[in-house]
Order: C-alpha cells, then structure tokens, then sequence
C-alpha cells in the first residue's frame, strides 16, 4: 500500500490528465472537491465520475491551494469539507471566497453535525449539506445531480447572490468578520457571532440551549449562552439602542424575531 505522499502524488497526475480534456473539450462539466482526507477524496471522485461519465474534477487538499484553483478556474459545482487540516472552519472561508467571486454552487459534505451546521451553511448560501456516514452514494448522487443540472441551467453571477429575504442583518458565519446591521458594523467576538448565526438561521424558531452548546467551544452551560447573548444585545444597542430582535424564551432558549 502506498504512502500518503504516493497517493498524492497519484491524485496530482490524474488532476493534469483531467485538466487537459477539460481543455480538449470547453463543454464538460467541472467540479472541484476540497477535502483533506485522501480515501474521502477520491471516493467522491469516483462516486462524481460515476454519476455523470465524461466530467471533469479537480481534487484539491488544503485551503492555500483550492482558493488558488478557485481564481483561476471556472467550476458548475464545488464539492467541500468544513475542517480542513487543522483549519477548523476553512470550508467556511472558502465558501465567503466562492460568494464574492462567482456564487458557484457548494455541496458541503462534512462530519460536523448536521443540526447546527446545516442551517449555518443555509446563511451561507451553500446549496446543501451532507453529513459524513449518515449518506449512501445514492444519497449523495441524486443530491449533486440536482445542484450540477441547476448550476448548468441557471450560470451564477458573480459577486455571489443578494440576500434573499431582504434581512437588515448581513454576516458571514463563522468567519472573523463583523455582522453588517443596517449598514453599520457590530463589534462581536467570534463565540458571539456564531451563536448569533445560528439564532438568525432559524430566525422565528426557538432555539435550545443545547443546541446552542454545539455552536460554543467551552461554557457549555445556561449561564454562559445568556452572557454572551447579552454581549450580542449589548453590541446591536450601541448602534442601534431600540434594538429588541432576540427574545428569551424562559426555560427553553432564544429566538431571533
């Protein structure tokens, strides 16, 4: 059995046999997968190359080096992990890249769980979300064929989407930037911006406490969560002193209104 260097190795010289058909024939489709794992990797590969016989994919392995591929080349649909490397949140970053360029359609496949992170990847604008060995290869087939025939029917724009409902509040999951509230920017640390995305993901829901401990990385308790969403009421107020657009639900959680 080869080494990981071996195999990536391998996985380089079919990338070069693949971007010279892409060249041969401008119309095939091309996808980019982004993921760390080798084995994960090429098993999306083939489970793409099977799908649809004739396209084209780029597996790339680090977020350097994908971001790189992404100003360069022009992919229907990419295909990517959240947790790349020791980068926790890359896919996120990737993602914010991808938006401001061209609005490629994004499948996240990844192991984070699903109950937080799909609807973060939803404020993303990601297409869908799939997590790892909880899918069969029929699952993940009919979903990417679903978002590669929308892609090739309806071309992305570049710049990446307006919001769709209109929202006065503008952020970017997860990622070291601030949340945007009628134009104005809201000074929030990390920890507080993703307990806000996910309030806002599921905007008129109530949210759970323990749902809301998925999102934190230590403080897993009541008493934490209500502090920082009191640093989160504090910030909007200082721009916005009649702010009032998170309701305490006692006993249960939070709800953005």
């Amino acid at each position: 059995m080869g080494t990981a260097g071996d195999l990536r190795c391998a996985a380089e010289e079919r990338l070069t046999r693949r971007k010279q058909r892409a060249f041969d024939n401008p119309a095939m489709s091309t996808v980019a997968v982004i993921e760390d794992d080798i084995p994960t990797s090429n098993q999306l590969r083939g489970w793409i190359e099977a799908a649809r016989p004739g396209i084209v994919v780029h597996q790339w392995f680090n977020r350097d080096d994908a971001e790189a591929a992404l100003a360069r080349e022009h992919y229907d649909v990419v295909v990517l992990d959240i947790e790349l490397g020791r980068e926790r949140h890359a896919g996120v970053a990737i993602i914010n890249t991808i938006n401001k360029q061209r609005g490629t359609p994004v499948l996240v496949v990844s192991a984070m769980p699903a109950a937080i992170y799909r609807s973060i990847m939803k404020a993303l604008d990601a297409w869908d979300y799939l997590q790892k060995t909880t899918f069969e290869e029929a699952d993940f087939i009919d979903t990417f064929l679903e978002i590669l025939r929308a892609a090739r029917s309806a071309p992305a724009t570049a710049g990446g989407a307006a919001p769709a409902n209109g929202a006065e509040l503008l952020l970017d999951p997860l990622r070291q930037s601030s949340p945007i509230w009628r134009g104005q920017r809201v000074n929030l640390p990390l920890t507080a911006q993703r307990i806000l995305a996910a309030l806002h993901a599921r905007r008129g829901e109530v949210v759970s406490y323990e749902d809301l401990f998925q999102v934190v990385k230590s403080g897993r308790n009541r008493d934490n969560i209500r502090k920082h969403v009191s640093t989160i009421r504090d910030a909007f107020r200082e721009i916005d002193p009649a702010f009032d657009g998170i309701e305490n639900v006692p006993m249960r959680g939070f709800r953005w209104r």
